[in-house]
């Protein structure tokens, strides 16, 4: 009995580190008492072996307590603006520059202020430190007396309340912001402490331009050996490949396409490993499939009526010769809506509302790697491909004789 049960505790460990793993890849900030607080346990029974696997394969660090595990990640692609953090609310609307700003403020005051806060002195300490003149500069200003300014402020209390920065002891954020009241949090210093993932400190940058700011602040030791090259561009290549929903050769340098060349098994093999993706190999690049489809923060195909049109326009800029400008998108939309309309809600039917619809689309299609905007207009990617809709292809009866066929519409190599 030694054998099987062998056999069967080591598959119940290996499915604790992937479930651990893939909890930290989702959420790379994890509580104590979070909404995943047993993914939490596993990551820190599991600590040694998966702050392993990330140092050597990605380049990451995983710092974890009693309290907090945070998984330090930089992005393979410093650019990409398309995953932005969002409102913890139903809408979960993107967050803008100024409520990035707003959110760096209010971290900045949390770490020099007390173990508890109200959110009206947390106010005043942000409106204190927006009157920076480079800021003012640069185009930036607080007051917290109107409301928009309020709704700013928090979205970015709520977003901290998500990541188990703050815990809410008292009040409500709507009380704040229709000035008839006032909230009192907890702040856990130690999970505050794991928010910032850059290697540099932001106030330790010289440079000026924001990339190059980013470069800097995510920049490794000096590449001064093939041995650390090689290492810096395995690191790139897995994090691509593990963040993003596709990696297309034709993104990559002619050293990367090289390494990736060589070291293709390898590195898709270990990532599997770890976190039971499988490789999807293309003419064009590579996405790491996932059988489960919940590590993406966007969805494709979704229910509701705007999942529906993005679909729709999909299918339709899928078998487009080259680039397709919004205008046309939008009359599409309108010709869709004679047919589907039905489906959909009201607003999305009321005229005029083509061009928001559209930009929702894409935003979505762009965040998936199926759509690059252009000066020319929108270009559909290899990957949309999966998404053309066709004549059916009827297949001549034989002994093997199959059903009509339609091309797959269905995607789950969105992470």
């Amino acid at each position: 009995m030694t054998g099987p049960l062998t056999e069967v505790l080591d598959g119940q460990r290996e499915a604790d580190l992937q479930r651990a793993a893939r909890a930290l890849l989702k959420e790379p900030l994890l509580t104590a008492d979070g909404p995943y607080a047993d993914e939490f346990r596993m990551v820190r029974r599991h600590a040694a072996e998966l702050r392993e696997w990330f140092e050597r394969n990605v380049g990451w660090t995983l710092r974890t307590d009693a309290d907090a595990a945070r998984l330090r990640k930089t992005p393979g692609t410093l650019t990409d603006a398309t995953h932005p953090a969002r409102e913890a609310t139903r809408t979960a609307l993107p967050f803008t520059r100024r409520r990035y700003v707003l959110l760096c403020l209010t971290l900045a005051a949390l770490e020099r202020g007390e173990s508890q806060v109200a959110l009206g002195r947390l106010a005043e300490q942000v409106v204190l430190a927006a009157a920076d003149p480079e800021l003012v500069a640069a185009g930036i200003t607080f007051t917290l007396e109107r409301r928009d300014e309020r709704l700013d402020l928090a979205a970015v209390v709520r977003l901290l309340l998500r990541l188990g920065v703050l815990r809410r002891v008292a009040g409500d954020e709507e009380a704040y912001v229709s000035g008839s009241g006032d909230v009192l949090y907890d702040v856990r210093r130690r999970v505050l402490a794991g928010v910032p993932a850059s290697l540099r400190g932001p106030s330790m940058i010289e440079a000026e331009g924001f990339e190059e700011r980013l470069v800097e602040m995510t920049a490794q030791t000096a590449l001064d050996s093939d041995e650390l090259r090689f290492r810096a561009i395995r690191w790139k290549l897995t994090r691509r490949l593990l963040d993003d929903p596709v990696l297309y050769y034709d993104d990559l340098t002619d050293d990367e396409l090289a390494y990736l060349t060589r070291q293709r098994g390898f590195i898709t093999a270990r990532i599997s490993e770890l976190t039971g993706l499988v490789a999807e190999v293309r003419a064009e690049g590579i996405a790491m499939v996932d059988p489960l489809d919940d590590l993406t923060d966007v969805r494709m195909p979704e229910q509701g009526t705007h999942g529906h049109i993005t679909l729709l326009l999909a299918g339709h800029l899928a078998q487009a010769a080259g680039a397709v400008e919004p205008a046309e998108l939008a009359s599409r939309v309108r010709e869709l809506a004679v047919e589907h309309g039905g489906f959909w809600s009201k607003s999305a039917r009321e005229p005029g509302a083509e061009p928001g619809l559209v930009e929702q689309a894409l935003t979505k299609l762009v965040a998936l790697g199926l759509a690059e905007p252009t000066e020319r207009g929108v270009v559909p990617r290899p990957a949309l491909a999966r998404y053309a809709v066709g004549e059916p292809v009827v297949r001549e009866p034989g002994p093997a004789h199959h059903p009509a066929e339609l091309p797959q519409t269905t995607a789950k190599d969105e992470r």
